[in-house]
């Protein structure tokens, strides 16, 4: 099932009197429990994409649409509250707060999503996920305890603890040795099919295209 659509989009970038169109009138669909991966070398415009389609930033034209709905032209509260409630982000560090237990940073992220689940239920769906990627046994941890590979679970744990429909991951394995990357890919993986969710990955890391169910190449702002 289609559950997001990218028609038609272009982005512009303006200096003065020099402008630079990044992206030439990209068309994407992208389906439940689908894990697509965009590559390409630098400057070809798949970062650019993936902030558009997550709502970071604006496209020049073309349409985003997420449940039926263009994106492009909502007001910035429409699609904050889009991105706190619907999307989940992974990104290449895995930007923990330091001063917060892993239980306490998947509580945080249910407030940011306006959950309207007990304190009680919180918990409980917090120990859920927890199990889920493997780190319930470090609930009461602190980020500065954690190896790379556990901070990205943890992650990757908060970016699913809301149920989103889109995942966003870019480049989640940036930081990682090759064996807590294969890990941390096999974990996107298996999430993705287990819980329905629609994700899309930008990577430089050619070891890790076998996990994905789509490539998609970028080059000169068009998709090759």
């Amino acid at each position: 099932m289609t559950t997001f659509t990218i028609q038609d989009v272009t982005k512009t970038f303006t200096n003065g009197e020099v402008s630079e169109q990044v992206l030439n009138g990209i068309n994407l669909s992208l389906q439940e429990g689908e894990l697509t991966a965009l590559v390409g070398a630098s400057g070809s415009g798949k970062s650019t994409l993936l902030t558009i389609a997550a709502g970071l930033q604006s496209a020049s034209d073309g349409k985003v649409k997420f449940d039926g709905n263009n994106m492009i032209g909502m007001t910035q509260e429409q699609i904050r509250k889009i991105r706190a409630s619907k999307f989940g982000f992974v990104f290449q560090s895995a930007h923990l707060v330091p001063f917060l237990t892993v239980e306490d940073q998947l509580m945080l992220m249910l407030d940011v999503a306006e959950s309207k689940m007990s304190k009680h239920e919180q918990k409980e769906e917090v120990a859920k996920v927890l199990k889920l990627v493997e780190m319930d046994h470090r609930k009461n941890a602190y980020p500065a305890s954690l190896s790379g590979g556990e901070k990205q679970r943890v992650a990757i744990a908060r970016a699913i603890i809301h149920k989103p429909k889109i995942l966003f991951a870019d480049e989640p394995t940036a930081s990682l040795d090759s064996k807590r990357s294969r890990d941390v890919m096999t974990l996107i993986r298996d999430l993705t099919k287990k819980l329905k969710i629609t994700t899309l990955m930008v990577t430089h890391d050619e070891e890790m295209l076998p996990f994905a169910d789509r490539i998609i190449t970028m080059k000169d702002g068009l998709i090759i």
